[in-house]
């Protein structure tokens, strides 16, 4: 079981595309790299905390390998954007992938590369290790599955 977390505007979007793929074992939405512990979801929309909404992935890379997770997750992110997703607008919608083994790091500068031939801006997706991820509030946790209506700005039938 290999584990990444990925941010990408809302979490609800990038959790229910996520946990699609097969490969993909268990998905968390959450709060990453900020400097509050353990924020609420009101905290982290002050914009104060630091944290983006992101989405705790585990994997099992016999299944589907990070290259792969990564270039899905590029698909549908528009990675040029500074702290905006769709409709989604603050510094926690900005775009990351935050990695907890530091081997991953080749593959993602990889897949970034080849990424950034596809615009004529520079990517601004944050690359860094994990600092930290607190789980967001259980009502958060597999919303689209529990709110099949919900707002999401991901096309899920991609």
């Amino acid at each position: 079981m290999r584990e990444i977390v990925l941010a990408g505007g809302c979490f609800w979007g990038i959790e229910a595309y996520m946990s699609r793929i097969k490969g993909v074992l268990n998905t968390k939405v959450g709060y990453a790299n900020g400097i509050k512990k353990n924020p609420t979801y009101e905290e982290v929309c002050t914009g104060t905390t630091g944290h983006a909404e992101a989405c705790y992935i585990s994997y099992d890379e016999n299944q589907v390998s990070l290259e792969e997770l990564l270039n899905k997750f590029w698909n549908i992110i528009d990675p040029t954007l500074i702290n905006r997703q769709g409709n989604d607008r603050g510094h926690q919608y900005r775009t990351g992938i935050f990695y907890m083994n530091p081997e991953d790091l080749e593959v993602i500068e990889k897949t970034k590369k080849e990424q950034q031939k596809k615009y004529d801006k520079s990517i601004v997706t944050e690359v860094e290790p994990l600092k930290c991820f607190y789980h967001a509030e259980e009502y958060h946790q597999k919303y689209l599955q529990k709110n099949p209506g919900g707002y999401c700005h991901i096309d899920l039938n991609s």
